[in-house]
């Protein structure tokens, strides 16, 4: 399979945080959505992977590289979009065309072109008069007109309408279609996972929570519902969260098969990734 990310005993600690130290793939050919809320360290990771950031130890491997010591070789293999449009806003897409053609290597006038054609972006109107969502597709078809290899992607979806945000899901689904192309997607659109991604990486106080494929997780963890005088039934050991209302409990469980054979009295619902993350995030540990 081989993988496009490669990170180990990654660390970067600054006064008041601490991300790592942090291990994850991301298999080649795939879409891993990268989650945690704000604060959690996504940002902090990206960068990393960017060389913006000063790792203080471990490694990171992109495209089979290492990322730092053959940085000018990555970047010309990979496409980024901010959450942000970072290009100048006096600047068409004809004129950041002809700029950027002179930078990548493998810069590809006419497919860029085509995608803006696709995306229904302007060719020849200044950045400042496009809609939010015309500028995150305008940076996508820059991060997809260079041949990149990999997609890393901060928060590219976040303020945008549902339709703009489905559109640039379709583009991500149509552009790992030949499975050498892999995105990491930082947001924390949870349903936006559900729909493309292929794993889920969740970042919480700089930690690596869990990394694992996005079907194995909504089908291993399940939400076990109890009376407050059946809370005692369960080991303490199988609870991953905990939260109590006015009818009794709500528990977070991994096995969820095995913890319906275990309590087949109570009732086992499904959850979704927010849910997780919620537990993870706000849940009780202890009871």
């Amino acid at each position: 399979m081989g993988y496009a990310i490669e990170i180990q005993n990654l660390k970067k600690s600054f006064q008041q945080f601490q991300l790592g130290e942090l291990d994850f793939t991301l298999p080649k050919g795939t879409i891993m959505g990268l989650v945690g809320q704000n604060g959690a360290g996504k940002t902090t990771l990206i960068k990393l992977l960017l060389n913006q950031l000063k790792l203080d130890s471990g490694t990171i491997q992109i495209l089979g590289e290492n990322a730092i010591q053959n940085e000018k070789n990555v970047k010309e293999r990979i496409g980024v979009v901010f959450d942000q449009c970072h290009f100048h806003d006096i600047l068409t897409a004809k004129e950041i065309s002809s700029i950027l053609k002179k930078i990548y290597q493998r810069w590809d006038s006419q497919l860029f072109e085509s995608h803006l054609e696709r995306f229904q972006v302007p060719f020849q109107k200044k950045i400042k008069f496009l809609s939010r969502g015309m500028q995150m597709k305008l940076s996508i078809a820059v991060a997809l007109s260079h041949d990149a290899e990999l997609l890393i992607l901060d928060e590219a979806t976040s303020g945008l309408d549902p339709i703009v945000r489905n559109e640039i899901l379709d583009i991500l689904l149509d552009y790992i279609q030949d499975e050498n192309r892999t995105v990491l997607f930082s947001t924390h659109i949870t349903s936006d996972l559900e729909k493309i991604a292929d794993y889920v990486t969740f970042l919480d106080h700089g930690m690596i929570q869990f990394s694992e494929s996005k079907d194995a997780l909504l089908e291993d963890y399940g939400l076990l519902l109890c009376k407050k005088e059946e809370l005692s039934e369960i080991d303490k050991k199988d609870i991953v969260g905990h939260r109590s209302n006015l009818f009794g409990h709500e528990i977070l469980v991994k096995n969820k098969s095995d913890m319906k054979k275990k309590h087949p009295s109570m009732q086992m619902n499904s959850v979704s990734i927010e849910d997780i993350m919620l537990f993870y995030i706000k849940g009780d540990q202890s009871i």
